[in-house]
């Protein structure tokens, strides 16, 4: 498929030119400091041209390919471009990255539905792995916490200034984030209708303590990861990244996700009543 071949390739080209950029990354100049950095861009391309090799034999529709080529040149935008260079310096931008990852990369590899054409290329040894997320993807409320043990832990200042000190830590608080933001995202917008409530109430839960964090960034009197009072300022402008837009994503699906269950209940309730004359 030329189109995913030339989507693989701008891959290539687009790592190559943030390369250096991501080799200054975390103040270590190159050296075993950063192998979780090159890990990382190797892994992000091995599952691009996977999927772009796999859609050859096991050709996506037009819209699960858009949002899967769309995911990996968000998650390229995040994780290997200048922002994560301005992240080092900034707790808001360090926020924008986070929320790209939570809710515009992990949702759009769910709509994408990346596993035929990865199960094409990789063959059923996926299959193990991906059947153990799937039963736990029927647990809205359980990905949910998940998620939020993820988010809290990593905004904690023992650990986000360590992300900020480690290569290693940095890398380990970004797959949190994603592999747990897919999961919860699988959890919620493919329950069908049946499972719409649960869906409902686990973006509601998610919605209060993002609120929650994102208030504590920013009413907070003392910067928390800084002890420049300079800090402030963009600390309470992360939270607030994280409490408006952040949550508005979050409030809009769980009111999708309430009206499908409102409309499971109007269907149930209309199969009933044409079924009683019947009686």
């Amino acid at each position: 498929m030329r189109c995913d071949a030339g989507w693989a390739r701008s891959a290539v080209r687009a790592l190559l030119f943030a390369w250096p950029v991501t080799g200054w990354a975390h103040g270590v100049q190159g050296g075993i400091g950063q192998a979780p950095v090159w890990f990382t861009q190797a892994l992000f391309l091995f599952a691009w041209l996977v999927y772009a090799v796999g859609a050859v034999r096991q050709r996506p529709r037009f819209g699960p390919r858009l949002a899967l080529h769309s995911a990996m040149l968000m998650a390229g935008i995040a994780l290997f471009g200048p922002l994560d260079e301005w992240s080092e310096r900034s707790v808001a931008w360090h926020m924008v990255q986070h929320m790209l990852l939570m809710v515009v990369v992990a949702p759009l590899l769910v709509l994408a539905r990346p596993l035929p054409q990865w199960r094409a290329v990789l063959g059923a040894r996926v299959d193990t792995v991906w059947r153990t997320l799937h039963r736990l993807s029927r647990r809205p409320m359980i990905c949910a916490l998940l998620h939020a043990v993820a988010i809290w832990f990593w905004h904690l200042p023992g650990p986000y200034i360590a992300a900020l000190a480690s290569p290693l830590w940095h890398v380990t608080e970004h797959a949190c984030f994603l592999l747990s933001g897919w999961l919860f995202w699988w959890s919620v917008l493919r329950p069908g209708r049946a499972g719409a409530l649960a869906a409902a109430a686990a973006l509601l839960f998610t919605v209060m303590h993002t609120g929650l964090l994102g208030a504590l960034l920013s009413f907070s009197k003392e910067p928390l990861y800084s002890v420049a009072q300079s800090a402030l300022a963009d600390q309470q402008m992360a939270g607030l990244l994280m409490w408006v837009p952040g949550g508005l994503v979050y409030l809009l699906v769980a009111v999708w996700a309430g009206s499908r269950w409102l409309g499971s209940l109007e269907a149930t309730s209309l199969r009933g009543a044409q079924a009683s004359p019947r009686r």
